[in-house]
């Protein structure tokens, strides 16, 4: 034990999977447990979780549905990103007191290998929480994937989500002349219009997409950042401009969509594609691991300079991570959703 340091527990709490997800997602999905503290050995650290993040993608996992990675396992703790404390090394690069970043929240501590942490600059954003933002996606989607122009039009669905929620101050901070965004709330309208940089929002439910987007980007859209899939995507292609690049990072329709897994059928006009010579590529983060260095250095200038906003919602105690999550599939906060641990 390092001196001046409180002692360890010997129990910690976790939250585990109760049963899988079919249908609306609710807090009987979850147990919260009572479990050793983990063990760290060679080539492991011992972590004390500080803050975690709960993401859509989480109710894909908690489905039978075949995806391209692992999903929870009925009985066993969630995971997902969470920024803790060494808190015990055995001879690693690491130290007690270091942060990291790594995949083992849902837990007051974690036993995490070497190999998956990743130290944690406390200087690099002015809160350490803030390395948890999905904003890397957004960053990486309009720059590697869409490539965003100066004078370009951007519509990005999902704006008041974890990736959205960044996604229209990061295009007009690349050149974009106009940016739209979609929600499922209006009360989150004028935090769009007047925070997180959107000149227009169309809501869903609230008439045909297609319409809405057509008033709202009148001389049609350069680039899509798509989060949601379903309609909103096919408007996005009805109203693309010639050479339009669409970037395409989740289907929140079908993760919200009541335990259907991944899969989100979408009925597009392959004619529209040919003829306007639109660009659709899937963008995954994993593809690109130089992109959260570089992403870091440039939030941190945004965070510092007034000219990015990280919004999120925090809830305190790991207790609160099921609630947190049913809370996101609601609509209920704007940004990311984070739980202090």
């Amino acid at each position: 034990m390092t001196a001046g340091r409180p002692p360890l527990p010997a129990t910690h709490r976790e939250v585990r999977l109760a049963a899988r997800l079919r249908g609306a997602l609710t807090p009987e999905h979850f147990t919260l447990a009572e479990a050793p503290l983990p063990a760290a050995g060679p080539g492991r650290l011992l972590v004390r979780n500080r803050v975690m993040a709960v993401t859509a993608a989480m109710c894909s996992m908690m489905t039978d549905a075949e995806l391209p990675m692992p999903s929870f396992v009925p009985g066993q703790a969630l995971w997902g990103s969470a920024v803790g404390e060494v808190v015990r090394s055995s001879g690693s690069a690491f130290a007690p007191g270091d942060l990291v970043l790594h995949p083992y929240g849902w837990r007051e501590f974690a036993a995490v290998e070497e190999g998956r942490a990743r130290r944690v600059d406390p200087e690099a954003l002015p809160d350490p929480a803030a390395h948890l933002s999905q904003g890397v996606t957004a960053w990486g989607a309009l720059t590697r994937a869409a490539g965003v122009r100066p004078g370009d039009t951007v519509f990005v669905t999902g704006a008041a989500g974890g990736v959205g929620s960044l996604a229209g101050l990061l295009a007009k901070r690349l050149g974009a002349a106009r940016v739209v965004g979609s929600t499922g709330s209006p009360h989150k309208v004028p935090y769009l219009r007047e925070t997180l940089g959107y000149d227009e929002v169309i809501v869903r439910g609230a008439g045909p997409a297609e319409e809405q987007l057509r008033r709202a980007a009148p001389d049609g859209v350069d680039v899509l950042l798509d989060t949601v899939g379903g309609e909103q995507l096919r408007a996005a292609l009805a109203t693309a401009r010639a050479g339009a690049r669409f970037a395409l990072v989740g289907a929140l329709s079908a993760q919200l969509g009541g335990g259907a897994g991944v899969a989100a059928p979408v009925e597009l006009d392959s004619s529209l594609v040919v003829t306007r010579r639109v660009t659709l590529r899937g963008f995954v983060l994993h593809d690109h691991p130089d992109l959260p260095r570089e992403w870091v250095a440039e939030f941190g200038r945004g965070l510092r300079d007034g000219s990015l906003v990280f919004a999120h919602a925090r809830l305190r105690g790991v207790d609160r991570a099921p609630r947190a999550l049913c809370e996101l599939t609601r609509g209920c906060h704007t940004g990311a959703v984070l739980v202090e641990v």
